[in-house]
């Protein structure tokens, strides 16, 4: 297991760009989980933790495209049709069991292997370009050397690295997998979190709400994003804001999990008690984060017997927590979990609405996309904004990244849209 150092997340207390966290964040941290091995057809959603080399090519012989007739590129009249003995017949998985003869045609089928010898037929000709009589095929003239024939490692080459240390395993690196004959896959073991939300305002969904309690969204809105990331999951429920109560938490949890998160309780209030909690226990950083919603993200370790392990600590307003945990923290839990590139990927739409912001601030709004009259995408707010308007994100495709040079977003500007899709499978 890599280790991380003892001062990982200090990066300052300046007012940083979002861009430059990230590529901090992406430089000083790597995987911290385990690797095993497991069967291939429990790999899928996993992270591949070893590079996967060809043993072999695919396809691993040349092999016909179409049915039809496999024949020798010389053996035909340039101008004039050429008549061949229909002699033999291959089809996939039952090669012909001798090698072919200049002059004669083999009558081949899809996948099938094609005659093989050191001197063998080259060419494939398309069952509906050409005709038979009696035991001969009639070819028309036109046909390229080489036509209608795969090659041996035309998909894959043997020795060629086809998965790469880092990927998240989908279908197609499944189904890749499967056809160089791997029956499992090194991956890294899934990361285990533990999560809290700390507030004495908060109420479990199902109890009684009394005066000037709320219901925790937060902590189940987290659980949910780091399940969807393949985490285990530990939830530790809503914690007292009595910093005895937040240290032994901690304490309790470093010891079985590679990351603790935790939502609310991060200022410096009488009542906000996480922040000296995880500085008794470790070493806490806050990333002042130029951003909107999100207030300072807080980034930290507390110390165990194996070494730091890593700390989140995110908003407690529920859109700037979410916010955050998709700009932030999801790039960090992947980099612990073993995963290679982080970056989702950003669309460029068409804004459908004007928008003030302050400079030097990177701000994220909530938007809906609709087609417009053009056929272009265009990207409308969506909801009420507010770092507490949690219901704004329901019915959005995604948020639009306004950049930090930005003052005054004029309606038709092309903007980056980051879909939830990307973030959010």
């Amino acid at each position: 297991m890599a280790q991380l150092s003892d001062d990982c997340f200090a990066f300052g207390e300046t007012l940083t760009p979002l861009d430059d966290a990230l590529r901090a964040l992406h430089e000083r941290t790597g995987p911290i989980a385990e690797m095993h091995e497991v069967p291939l057809d429990a790999a899928i959603g996993r992270i591949l933790a070893q590079d996967v080399i060809a043993p072999l090519n695919v396809p691993p012989h040349d092999n016909a495209a179409v049915d039809g007739y496999a024949i020798y590129f010389d053996d035909l009249e340039p101008r004039t049709e050429t008549r061949l003995p229909i002699s033999g017949r291959a089809a996939a998985g039952h090669p012909l069991h001798r090698p072919a003869k200049r002059g004669e045609a083999i009558r081949i089928f899809t996948g099938a292997a094609m005659p093989g010898n050191d001197d063998a037929p080259d060419t494939v000709m398309m069952q509906e370009d050409c005709r038979t009589e009696g035991e001969d095929v009639i070819i028309m003239p036109g046909i390229k050397r080489g036509a209608n024939k795969r090659f041996a490692g035309e998909d894959i080459r043997k020795g060629e690295t086809v998965l790469h240390k880092g990927m998240h395993l989908r279908p197609q690196e499944i189904g890749v997998a499967a056809s160089l004959g791997e029956t499992h896959l090194h991956v890294f073991e899934p990361l285990r979190v533990a999560v809290f939300s700390s507030g004495d305002e908060l109420r479990e969904p199902g109890t009684v709400l009394d005066a000037g309690a709320i219901f925790d969204s937060n902590r189940f809105t987290l659980v949910a994003a780091l399940k969807q990331l393949g985490c285990i999951v530990t939830d530790l429920g809503i914690i007292r804001d009595d910093i005895d109560s937040v240290k032994k938490a901690l304490g309790d949890a470093v010891t079985a999990h590679d990351l603790l998160l935790t939502s609310g309780g991060m200022s410096i209030g009488e009542e906000d008690h996480v922040k000296a909690a995880v500085e008794a226990l470790g070493s806490l950083h806050f990333w002042r984060l130029a951003i909107k919603p999100g207030r300072p993200v807080a980034l930290g370790q507390i110390d165990s017997a194996d070494g730091p392990v890593p700390f989140a600590g995110l908003p407690g307003n529920p859109v700037a927590a979410m916010v955050t945990f998709l700009v932030v923290a999801r790039p960090l839990i992947l980099r612990l979990s073993g995963a290679r590139d982080v970056a989702p990927i950003s669309y460029r739409v068409r804004a459908g609405f004007k928008h003030r912001k302050k400079i030097s601030r990177r701000e994220f709004v909530r938007a809906k996309i609709r087609t417009g009259n053009d056929g272009t995408l265009v990207a409308e707010k969506h909801g009420r904004g507010g770092a507490g308007v949690l219901s704004s994100l329901v019915g959005a495709d995604g948020l639009v990244a306004l950049p930090e040079d930005m003052t005054f977003l004029e309606a038709g500007s092309m903007v980056d849209f980051l879909p939830f899709t990307e973030v959010m499978p």
